[in-house]
């Protein structure tokens, strides 16, 4: 139960951290020019690089395999397989194929030494796909921590 109990918590974390994104820091960075909105993301994509980060966005995906077999044979199985479903495709899946590549394209940019319109055109090809991406993953992140809060409630209710 308690791995049960930390996957779900580590679920949420990562739920809000991508809510709060989605409500506050893109719509902040939206404001910005073109260079003040790619040096801002730079940074933020270099600080979110950090073992705390790391630990609870990667180590979940373990979490989540190891509390789904526990589940085999209990009535939360399915939505613990839904919530690992929607974290390991929607989520860290979108996030490593999707939003990282943007990210390490961005940040070999070299802001120092681009022309505005260079700067203009990397916003351009970076924020509306990264935007959209994150959106998904956003979603799915809430949609598993929603799954998973329904798989852990049906394990501490069993009898």
């Amino acid at each position: 139960m308690i791995i049960l109990i930390i996957t779900v918590c580590f679920t949420g974390l990562m739920a809000g951290l991508f809510y709060s994104w989605s409500v506050s820091v893109i719509p902040g960075l939206a404001k910005l020019n073109d260079e003040q909105f790619l040096a801002a993301f730079q940074a933020m994509n270099r600080a979110i690089l950090n073992p705390l980060f790391l630990c609870v966005f990667t180590g979940n995906i373990l979490l989540l395999a190891i509390a789904t077999w526990q589940q085999f044979h209990h009535e939360g199985y399915r939505y613990m397989m839904l919530t690992s479903a929607l974290y390991m495709i929607g989520v860290f899946g979108i996030t490593a194929f999707g939003n990282v590549p943007l990210n390490d394209t961005l940040d070999k940019f070299d802001l120092v030494n681009a022309s505005k319109d260079a700067i203009k055109d990397m916003r351009m090809d970076f924020e509306g796909l990264w935007v959209k991406l994150h959106t998904i993953r956003t979603i799915a992140a809430v949609l598993a921590f929603i799954c998973g809060l329904i798989g852990l409630y049906q394990a501490a209710n069993e009898n």
